[in-house]
């Protein structure tokens, strides 16, 4: 009778996973009663209760399923990242957007992100500088006429002047 019972729990154990076998206690023991139960009958022996309380896992096995545990961590982390950076580009681009709508939005902008980095109390703050302004201010320290691009009758006066 020992046997059929070791037999009956091993075969009960392989065919569970360790999950299930910490999460659904009751009906595993209730379907290894049953394997035990038939066998006992015929016996006369009567099985009262039967309970699984101790697994002794092999190290080579607790180390493949701590490989396989860190491996999904892993996987949600990248998932729960991708997410967040998805998220955050379509708030970007919806931010994009709005300040394309509206001309003064990223002059701004940029003051506002000159008013935080100042809040830092940093000692130097880098300005993005038009590049036509420095050419003017180099023309004017030459002593040159600055040459302002004037736009011509056909062009329409909102469009930006782009000299080739």
């Amino acid at each position: 009778m020992a046997q059929v019972a070791q037999t009956s729990l091993r075969s009960i154990i392989g065919k569970s996973e360790l999950d299930d076998l910490l999460a659904k206690r009751e009906p595993i023991n209730e379907g290894l009663e049953l394997m035990l139960d038939t066998p006992a009958a015929a016996r006369g022996i009567e099985i009262d209760r039967v309970e699984i309380k101790d697994v002794a896992l092999p190290d080579t096995m607790k180390r493949s399923m701590s490989r396989r545990a860190e491996a999904e961590r892993e996987r949600r982390s990248r998932i729960i990242t991708a997410d967040g950076e998805r998220r955050a580009s379509k708030g970007l681009a919806e931010a994009a957007t709005t300040m394309a709508d509206t001309p003064g939005a990223l002059q701004l902008r940029l003051l506002q992100t000159m008013v935080e980095v100042a809040a830092e109390k940093n000692s130097t703050l880098v300005l993005p500088y038009p590049v036509e302004m420095l050419r003017f201010f180099d023309a004017v320290s030459k002593g040159v006429a600055p040459q302002v691009p004037t736009p011509r009758a056909e062009e329409n006066v909102d469009e930006p002047i782009i000299e080739r």
